[in-house]
């Protein structure tokens, strides 16, 4: 029997929950890589529940929300600082071989000052998972878990058949916004490609949600988005990176100091930034060569699925529920 949309969207789910609870205990043993991991879980949570958004109620759906937002903002901090850290460590280490800059001026402003930041960013992050409002978001997502605040009538649809919307609408809006590239520049451009690079990434989660559903052509389209997602990540990096090495030019020339080697790095992230967008339009052109993702044909009606109706949610929400925290 075909799952109801409702199902599947809440195994969807359950399933990101599991992974941001999995990489909380790494989180606060600061483990490499692991805020990254429970930040992109806590993304995917949200991108997940903003895609299916449709099938819940929007008064909790928009609560859950604005509580993933706060949580990957306080990750974000600290991850920032982290990619940063690691990437002027890369820049410094391969500009001093070639003698074009000396590792022991650049250690201290770049690479140490983004290291103390990341410091400090992951005990404001280790403060907020011992904080009550991170309580109330593992309480709301177990109530998510047993009992969702879904719809009535649309969340027992078959999952095929809003599934396949919900990836259509997904990849419209990316190739919407990828369409205006050619209309704008400058600044202008750059946070357009930065937008472009969430609905890629937004479309990625969609599909991999839908892949249990759909299958094999969700999973390829994910596939696609992904590839899109990777390379407009890799020019965001870089423009972040020289933007940030431009302001430390700036500090050391107020301290006295020369912007020369800064300017070597700033211009090497340049050319890392026009080197990740030229493989931009190839990834985009496959993306869209490829179509809709069409669901299988139905062998029969939706299957009922028990516990769906929202009653209970609604009642802990309304009544000994948790507290919901506006952003």
């Amino acid at each position: 029997m075909t799952a109801t949309a409702g199902a599947a969207a809440v195994t969807a789910l359950s399933e990101d929950t599991d992974r941001l609870l999995a990489a909380e205990p790494d989180v606060r043993a600061d483990a490499p890589d692991s805020v990254h991991q429970m930040r992109v879980a806590t993304r995917r949570l949200r991108s997940v529940l903003r895609s299916y958004g449709s099938l819940f109620e929007a008064e909790p759906a928009a609560a859950l929300g604005a509580e993933l937002k706060w949580l990957a903002g306080v990750l974000g901090e600290a991850r920032d600082a982290e990619v940063r850290a690691e990437r002027f460590a890369g820049l410094v280490e391969a500009h001093s071989r070639r003698g074009t800059v000396r590792r022991d001026a650049l250690g201290t402003r770049l690479v140490r000052a983004e290291r103390d930041r990341y410091a400090a960013a992951h005990a404001a992050v280790l403060e907020a998972l011992d904080g009550e409002r991170y309580a109330d978001l593992h309480v709301e997502l177990a109530l998510w878990r047993e009992s969702p605040p879904l719809l009535p009538t649309r969340s027992q649809l078959p999952a095929p058949q809003v599934f396949e919307g919900v990836l259509r609408a997904d990849r419209k809006r990316l190739t919407k916004k990828a369409g205006r590239l050619s209309t704008v520049s400058g600044a202008e451009r750059v946070e357009l490609l930065h937008d472009i690079r969430k609905s890629a990434k937004r479309l990625r989660y969609s599909c991999e949600a839908a892949t249990e559903t759909i299958g094999a052509e969700a999973a390829a389209a994910g596939d696609r988005a992904k590839r899109v997602q990777t390379v407009l990540g890799d020019h965001r990096d870089a423009v972040e990176s020289r933007e940030a090495i431009l302001v430390r030019a700036e500090e050391a020339e107020a301290d006295g100091g020369s912007r020369r080697i800064y300017a070597e790095l700033a211009k090497a992230e340049q050319k890392a930034a026009k080197k990740a967008l030229a493989k931009y339009p190839d990834a985009l052109a496959k993306l869209k060569e490829h179509g809709h993702v069409r669901a299988p044909e139905p062998a029969s009606g939706p299957e009922k699925h028990e516990g769906t109706s929202g009653k209970k949610a609604a009642t802990a929400r309304n009544g000994s529920g948790p507290a919901v925290h506006a952003e």
